[in-house]
């Protein structure tokens, strides 16, 4: 499992899961040091990609040492500050997607899906028999279960009852879908308060329950639940070869950012993942 590690006030990920090294968290004043570590991390393990999510002001610093623009998302940290999507790469292979064709395919028809439908599912739209509510810490050993069935791996130990519990401490919303005492459904917001934006993740619907539009129904009691705390802007990296997600954040009225190519290992495979955001508040 790739490990998360803390460099000053900034938040690493590393490791061969995915071949990367991912700068999820950056404060300006360990910019520098960030940099230094990244390189290390590089040269010690032989990682084939940098990922690193940062405010757009430190981008010409990053492109100084080879970084590339892959997403940017108006506002991503508040106050006019946008936040930018950058990669460097350490392989040739790893630069080129070889389902690009198809990537662009579900690109395009997302896109189309936007212009001409409008969500509107809410769990007044639940069948019989099946109920919405926020995920409890009893909740944990059977949330894991679900995300074990739903994803053979996935970028985070979320097959890991103790790893739900310690987010759900630190800054996680999960969200749940029951048929009857069954959990069929899940997603999460992965809150940051500082800057009042939100990553909408760890969609999963088990097989058999697939169809019924369980994903926009989250999305949307999930964007409520940010506007009851005053969050500004949400996001979302989805799997770019998935119809059903980019769809799902394209109808409910997202905007395409980019896409971070062959980035995210998600059930055994490196897969290239496209941003999109929207404005909740």
């Amino acid at each position: 499992m790739d490990k998360i590690i803390k460099i000053g006030n900034s938040i690493l990920q590393h490791g061969k899961e995915n071949d990367r090294v991912y700068l999820m968290s950056l404060d300006l004043k360990d910019t520098e040091l960030i940099q230094e570590e990244i390189n290390k991390l590089i040269l010690t393990n032989k990682y084939t990609k940098v990922f690193a999510k940062v405010d757009k002001k430190v981008e010409e610093l990053f492109s100084q040492q080879g970084y590339a623009r892959e997403a940017i998302v108006p506002e991503l940290f508040g106050n006019g500050k946008d936040g930018v999507f950058l990669a460097k790469y350490f392989s040739d292979e790893r630069k080129v997607d070889e389902h690009f064709e198809l990537c662009q395919k579900v690109l395009q028809t997302a896109i189309n899906k936007k212009k001409a439908e409008k969500s509107n599912v809410s769990i007044s739209k639940l069948p019989k028999g099946y109920t919405f509510r926020k995920v409890v810490p009893e909740d944990a050993v059977e949330v894991s279960i679900l995300y074990q069935t739903v994803f053979q791996t996935y970028p985070f130990p979320v097959h890991e009852a103790e790893y739900i519990l310690q987010t759900m401490k630190d800054n996680v919303i999960y969200f749940g879908i029951w048929h009857e005492t069954k959990l069929v459904a899940l997603s999460s917001i992965e809150a940051a308060d500082k800057y009042k934006n939100a990553e909408m993740t760890d969609f999963a619907v088990l097989e058999e329950y697939q169809g019924k539009d369980f994903a926009l129904l989250l999305l949307n009691e999930m964007e409520k639940c940010l506007k009851e705390m005053n969050y500004q802007t949400a996001y979302t990296i989805a799997r770019a070869k998935s119809y059903g997600m980019n769809i799902t954040f394209a109808k409910s009225g997202y905007t395409y950012a980019g896409t971070l190519t062959n980035n995210t290992q998600i059930s055994g495979n490196i897969e290239s993942m496209n941003v999109w955001y929207k404005t909740v508040m």
